[in-house]
């Protein structure tokens, strides 16, 4: 048998963040994608109760960001539910209230943060677990490294936010890392697309289980500091987040398309 020709490279295909013409299409863009977000924390089991939010910036009005409907179940969000909230923390555009606490830590992230353009943040077990201990997310894993030195972790639990100091002091520590480990509540990720911050978030629970499994079982071997930043530089960036979570994507596209239910009436 004759060995294959090889395809040429221009005729492969593989998808890159889209480029929009206009606002309103990448204000569609971006709330599809928020809606798909939420559906797979909601499959992943990253919420409990009304907690746990993701907001994407607006294209348009950089101070305002879209949300996710509070006591709407991540499951069942559509295109059609998500609220614009404005820097005060009013709803601008919606038929649902907000979770004020979601108001509180991300109006801030994002105002401290202008190349933020999303930010998640759920009660998920493995990333609560870590957080209880006070402890940073340890370079133990080819995954884990991609947080290598580009986490902080906010060492203070006052409860519930509900002001906008406490959300200032948690964007302080955040600075210009990717994640944030709250100590007690858990994990907050952020990209400059839905797209990494999601993913951010995702790969960031797996790893908290696996350094939770590993420790439970023994005493885990670190991966070096040189190789670490190697594999973060190779890893860490949106780009690679935003590829990586294409297939994510995909499957909850194809297995839940009503998520795109009230799109056509986007702002």
């Amino acid at each position: 048998m004759p060995e294959p020709t090889p395809v040429p490279t221009e005729q492969l295909h593989f998808a890159m963040p889209p480029a929009h013409q206009t606002v309103e299409e990448e204000r569609r863009h971006r709330k599809e994608r928020l809606a798909a977000a939420l559906r797979l924390f909601g499959r992943f089991g990253f919420e409990e109760g009304v907690a746990g939010h993701i907001t994407v910036r607006d294209p348009e009005f950089p101070d305002c960001f879209w949300a996710n409907p509070f006591g709407v179940p991540f499951g069942h969000v559509t295109v059609g539910d998500l609220v614009l909230v404005n820097a005060e923390g009013r709803v601008v555009e919606g038929r649902h209230h907000v979770n004020q606490a979601a108001f509180m830590i991300h109006a801030q992230v994002h105002r401290a943060r202008p190349d933020v353009i999303a930010a998640a943040h759920s009660p998920s077990t493995y990333g609560r677990a870590l957080s209880a201990l006070g402890e940073p997310l340890d370079p133990i894993t080819q995954d884990a490294c991609a947080f290598y030195e580009d986490t902080a972790l906010f060492d203070d639990c006052t409860g519930v936010v509900v002001d906008e100091d406490e959300g200032r002091r948690i964007a302080a520590a955040l600075g210009p890392h990717k994640a944030v480990i709250l100590r007690n509540r858990g994990l907050l990720t952020v990209g400059d697309s839905v797209d990494a911050a999601a993913w951010w978030f995702i790969a960031m629970e797996r790893s908290c289980q696996v350094q939770m499994t590993a420790k439970a079982a023994g005493k885990p071997v670190l991966i070096d500091h040189h190789h670490a930043v190697r594999t973060r530089e190779q890893l860490g960036s949106d780009l690679v987040a935003w590829i990586n979570y294409q297939p994510l994507y995909q499957q909850i596209v194809r297995s839940e398309p009503d998520l795109f239910d009230g799109a056509s009436g986007a702002r």
